[in-house]
C-alpha cells in the first residue's frame, strides 16, 4: 500500500493529509499561552533527565537485533497535517513489511491493529512496549511542537482513512504523548470508547485535567495495564 510505504520510510508525502473535519478555539489563557511553554518545559527536563537511560536502551536495542534504533513513522497530526512520528524501535527490521500477514490476528476493533503476542516485536522491544519507553524520542515531537505532552494518540494515515466523521473530530488538537485511552486501560478499551474519551478529552481541556492526566499515567505505565 502506498500510505504504508510512506510511513515505513518516514517520509511525509502530500497524500498523507488528512482533511480536516472539526476545528476548536484555544479559548481559555491556559491552552492559548501556557499550555506549549508547558509541554517545552516539561519535555526538555524529560529530555535531560533521560538522556542516560535513553543511551542504555539504545545500547540494549543494537546487542539486540540489527537495524537502527529508531523507529520513524509517519503519522497524523492536529488538523490532518502529517508528521514524522519517533520511537525506539521495538520491532525486527522490515516488521512494516509483513504486517498484511497478521492482520487477520489483529485483537483490537475499529481499523487499529493490536496483537497482544506479536511476533515481530524484539526481546528488547517487548520490554519497552510494556514499559512504554519506546515513547521516549517523542519528547522531541513535542519539542518541535508537532505534538503536546497530553492530547489524543496520533493514529497513521490507513487508520483515519476508515474513520467515521465524528472520529475525526480527535485530529482538532495536538496528538499528545499521554491522554485519557492512556491511563483508562489502553488496549483493553474498544475503538469507540477509544475515540469518545479523546473527544472528551477534547471538550474538556484544562491546566487540571492535564496535571490529572499526567499524574495518572505514572501508576499507568507502572502497572503495564493494556500495554503491547
Amino acid at each position: 500500500m502506498r500510505f504504508r510505504e510512506a510511513s515505513v520510510a518516514g517520509v511525509v508525502r502530500e497524500e498523507d493529509a488528512v482533511p480536516p473535519v472539526w476545528t476548536v478555539t484555544d479559548d481559555t489563557v491556559y491552552l492559548r499561552y501556557f499550555k506549549r511553554g508547558f509541554d517545552v518545559a516539561l519535555s526538555l527536563v524529560g529530555l535531560l533527565l533521560g538522556s542516560p537511560l535513553a543511551c542504555l536502551i539504545a545500547l540494549a536495542i543494537k546487542l539486540d537485533s540489527p537495524g537502527p534504533v529508531l523507529f520513524k513513522q509517519v503519522r497524523v497530526g492536529q488538523g490532518g497535517k502529517p508528521f514524522v512520528f519517533y520511537k525506539f524501535r521495538s520491532m525486527f527490521l522490515g516488521a512494516e513489511g509483513i504486517k498484511r500477514e497478521f492482520l487477520h490476528l489483529n485483537q483490537m476493533d475499529g481499523p487499529v491493529f493490536k496483537l497482544l503476542d506479536d511476533p515481530r516485536i524484539t526481546r528488547v522491544g517487548r520490554f519497552l512496549r510494556r514499559s512504554s519507553l519506546d515513547e521516549l524520542p517523542q519528547l522531541f515531537n513535542v519539542l518541535k511542537g508537532e505534538m503536546s505532552l497530553v492530547g489524543p494518540r496520533p493514529p497513521v494515515p490507513e487508520e483515519v482513512r476508515l474513520y467515521e466523521p465524528w472520529q475525526m473530530r480527535r485530529l482538532a488538537v495536538k496528538p499528545g504523548l499521554t491522554c485519557l485511552w492512556q491511563v483508562s486501560g489502553r488496549s483493553m478499551i474498544g475503538f469507540e470508547e477509544w475515540m469518545r474519551l479523546d473527544i472528551q478529552y477534547i471538550r474538556n481541556r484544562s491546566l487540571l485535567l492535564d496535571l490529572q492526566i499526567l499524574l495518572r499515567t505514572v501508576p499507568a505505565v507502572l502497572s503495564g495495564t493494556g500495554a503491547y
